[in-house]
């Protein structure tokens, strides 16, 4: 075999070798990265549950808190008194 045919093997053998281990790495970066989205999304959903359990929460305090105390509109009031004062001048 002749010296430039052995550098040709070498060579082409190198390229393969070395193409083979970074498409090997690159899929672990990509699952890595792949995996990161699914973890985050999981929190992201996590947070979203929590806030609803705690919108939910306020609703109902709200609701009991209406039955026990009267409320009533403060600008729907102040509108009232002033065309009651308006009548009595």
């Amino acid at each position: 075999m002749s010296r430039a045919s052995k550098l040709t093997l070498l060579g082409t053998s190198l390229f393969a070798t070395t193409t083979v281990v970074l498409v090997h790495f690159q899929q672990e970066w990509e699952k890595k990265a792949m995996h990161q989205g699914v973890v985050r999304d999981m929190e992201q959903q996590r947070i979203k549950k929590e806030r609803q359990l705690d919108f939910d929460m306020q609703r109902v305090l709200e609701a009991e808190y209406k039955k026990e105390q009267s409320v009533h509109d403060a600008i729907a009031a102040a509108d009232a008194a002033a065309k009651a004062e308006d009548k009595v001048s």
